[in-house]
C-alpha cells in the first residue's frame, strides 16, 4: 500500500543502518519516510558497524544490550534508538518489539558508499534487510556512491578512503537517496514475502541521475581489499579500486553511467541444482 498521513493502518517501517545513528543518511531517509506519511522508528547502531554483514553481536552490561534513547536533528516526532549492536541484531530485536510494534518492512541506510556487487554479502546495510527478509518481512538497503577509490592504491594505504573523510559528509546528495528508495517501497511491497531490494544511487541532485535500472550483481565489489605491507607479526591492509572491467548489465555499471540502480536479492537458501552423493562418503568413529 501507499499510505497517507491520516491513515490509521499505516506502514510501519524501522530504519537502521551501519554507519551509525549519527549519520546524515539515515536522518535523511527518515525525514523523508515519515513525510510520505509512513510511521517511522529508527534504531541503528551507536558506533559505526561498517562490513558487519549480518553479525550478531553487541554490547552486554549487567545481561542488558546497551539502547539510548536519541533525538535527531530535523527528525521530530520520529523515535530513534542508539543500539549498541550489529544492524542484523538491531532487526531482530525490532521483530521482538524492543523499539515499540514490530515493524512491517525494513529499510537499511543511506549508507556511505555503495553497496554493489558480490561484495553485498559484507555489508552490514544489507546484512539488516537479509536478516528481516529470513522473518519473511520485504527490506531495502539504499547506499549512496560517495566513495571515489580511484585514487587509492596499495602503496598509498587506501588514498580515496582518507579523501573521503575530508569531505563533509552533509554535503552529499542524501535527498535523491531518500526520495529513490521511497518512491521505490510501494514496487517492493508487491513482491513475494522475503524480498530485498538493494538500491544504490550516484551522489548527484536528482536531475542529474538518468534514470534508474534494475540490474544483476557484480562479479566484484566496487573498492577490494590489498595488503599495503606486511611484515613481523603485523599485516597493513588497504582499500583500492576493483581493477576489473564492468560487465554491461550488472549494478556498477550502471552507476558508472551515472544511473541508480536496483537489484533483488533474497537471504540465503539451498541450491536444489546441486546433488550430493552421499551414499558414497563413509563415516565411521575414529581410531584412537
Amino acid at each position: 500500500m501507499t499510505p497517507t498521513a491520516g491513515n490509521h493502518q499505516r506502514m510501519r517501517i524501522l530504519i537502521t543502518n551501519d554507519d551509525g545513528i549519527e549519520s546524515p543518511g539515515i536522518r535523511t531517509l527518515a525525514r523523508t519516510a515519515a513525510h510520505a506519511g509512513y510511521e517511522v522508528v529508527v534504531a541503528a547502531p551507536l558506533s559505526e558497524s561498517s562490513g558487519a554483514s549480518a553479525s550478531m553481536t553487541a554490547v552486554v552490561q549487567d545481561g542488558k544490550i546497551v539502547s539510548e534513547a536519541r533525538e535527531l536533528a530535523g527528525c521530530k516526532n520520529i523515535p530513534a534508538y542508539g543500539v549498541a549492536a550489529s544492524p542484523a541484531y538491531i532487526v531482530l530485536l525490532a521483530l521482538r518489539d524492543a523499539f515499540g510494534p514490530a515493524p512491517d518492512v525494513i529499510l537499511s541506510g543511506i549508507n556511505r558508499g555503495a553497496n554493489a556487487g558480490a561484495a553485498v554479502v559484507h555489508s552490514g546495510t544489507v546484512g539488516a534487510c537479509l536478516t528481516a527478509a529470513h522473518a519473511g518481512l520485504h527490506g531495502l538497503a539504499v547506499s549512496l556512491d560517495v566513495l571515489t577509490p580511484a585514487a587509492a592504491s596499495a602503496s598509498s594505504g587506501g588514498a580515496a578512503i582518507a579523501a573521503l573523510d575530508r569531505i563533509d559528509d552533509e554535503q552529499h546528495h542524501w535527498i535523491s537517496g531518500a526520495e529513490m528508495a521511497i518512491k521505490l517501497l510501494p514496487s517492493l511491497m508487491h513482491t513475494p514475502p522475503g524480498t530485498v531490494f538493494n538500491l544504490n544511487v550516484p551522489d548527484l541532485h536528482v536531475d542529474g541521475i538518468r534514470g534508474l535500472r534494475q540490474a544483476s550483481l557484480a562479479r566484484f565489489g566496487q573498492v577490494q581489499m590489498s595488503i599495503a605491507e606486511a611484515g613481523d607479526g603485523y599485516v597493513r591492509t588497504a582499500v583500492q579500486a576493483a581493477e576489473e572491467s564492468l560487465d554491461p548489465g550488472t549494478d556498477l555499471a550502471a552507476l558508472a553511467e551515472n544511473f541508480a540502480v536496483v537489484t533483488p536479492i533474497r537471504a540465503p537458501h539451498e541450491d536444489q541444482n546441486i546433488r550430493i552423493n552421499v551414499e558414497g562418503v563413509l563415516v565411521q568413529s575414529p581410531a584412537y
